[in-house]
């Protein structure tokens, strides 16, 4: 559990140093969700939310159909691996077609 939780930090701060070419104002929500709120001259444009593999749950998923329905673009970061469970369980709650879903690895390559 603690390494999901650094894996999942890691991440979030990775996507904020990413992002701030593209929205200038970002700001990360370390108390809850949504992880990151995007947003340009005042606007919220996104909100993102990353998820680790022990995160996607029927449970969660309603919490995305909320954050869904709250206004902005919600956009899902989860693990390249849970990436088709995770369109099930949006496909399950009827919001497939409004949540972006992206998806990340960490490779490690050894000489």
């Amino acid at each position: 559990m603690a390494n999901e939780k650094l894996l999942h930090d890691l991440i979030v701060d990775h996507l904020r140093h990413r992002l701030s070419r593209e929205y200038r104002e970002i700001q990360v929500n370390a108390a809850g969700n949504p992880d990151l709120v995007l947003a340009n001259h005042g606007l919220v444009l996104a909100v993102l939310e990353v998820e680790t593999e022990s995160g996607i749950t029927p449970g969660k998923a309603e919490a995305w159909a909320g954050m869904a329905h709250s206004g902005p673009r919600l956009i899902l970061m989860v693990a390249k691996s849970s990436k088709v469970r995770t369109m099930e369980l949006l496909w399950q709650k009827g919001i497939a077609d409004t949540v972006g879903v992206g998806t990340y690895e960490i490779a490690v390559t050894m000489p």
